[in-house]
């Protein structure tokens, strides 16, 4: 179960190829913080669907799974109902895994606790970290990147770099493309995204 967690939380992280973007100045790359800084404490809820590519260069065809996303108050879940039925949820210091209806918890290691805070920054857009980061800053006439590559060393073992994509007009993240050193990658696309709507506490139970 562990290990199935463990590929779950990388692909869940874890682009393709860059499209045709320009590097932010300075300026524009402050402005592009603070703007998305300040949607991120404005939001308290989020919720939104996803289609999740995985790439492996062996493989003629991307794997693609789909479901929901919840983001409430420190809490994540991700909710797979295509082609399997599988969810995680981030709560507090616990990983709560329902794998068709086959339950278990896992209590955070180092590992998964940076995994954890990856895929929490990456939902919010808040992680423009540079103790953690080295990190660029691209745009285009539509939309904003941050491309980042974790200093940690052992981190880099399962994530090479990682994409984000934002909408210019909210700030918030559109994509999620994550490419593992051996160039596989696993592309997440949110859709149909709701912000500050009710979600229920209910939702995060396992």
């Amino acid at each position: 179960m562990k290990i199935k967690t463990f590929y779950i939380l990388v692909m869940l992280c874890v682009g393709g190829q860059l499209f045709a973007q320009q590097k932010m100045s300075a300026a524009e790359a402050e402005t592009f913080r603070n703007a998305v800084n300040a949607a991120a404490k404005t939001t308290r809820t989020l919720q939104t669907d996803f289609t999740q590519l995985k790439h492996m260069d062996f493989l003629a065809k991307d794997i693609e799974s789909s479901g929901k996303m919840f983001f409430k108050g420190g809490q994540l879940k991700w909710q797979y109902s295509k082609p399997y039925q599988y969810s995680i949820i981030f709560k507090k210091d616990k990983i709560l895994i329902n794998d068709a209806g086959k339950k278990s918890n896992i209590d955070n290691n180092k590992m998964f606790d940076k995994l954890s805070r990856l895929i929490m920054g990456s939902v919010s857009g808040n992680m423009f970290d540079e103790k953690e980061f080295t990190i660029s800053y691209l745009k285009d006439k539509t939309q904003n990147l941050t491309v980042l590559i974790p200093k940690d060393a052992s981190l880099r073992k399962y994530i090479g770099k990682m994409e984000l994509y934002f909408d210019k007009t909210s700030n918030t993240v559109t994509e999620v493309r994550m490419i593992e050193p051996s160039g596989d990658y696993t592309k997440i696309i949110f859709k149909n995204k709701a912000l500050n709507s009710s979600i229920d506490d209910s939702v995060f139970n396992q």
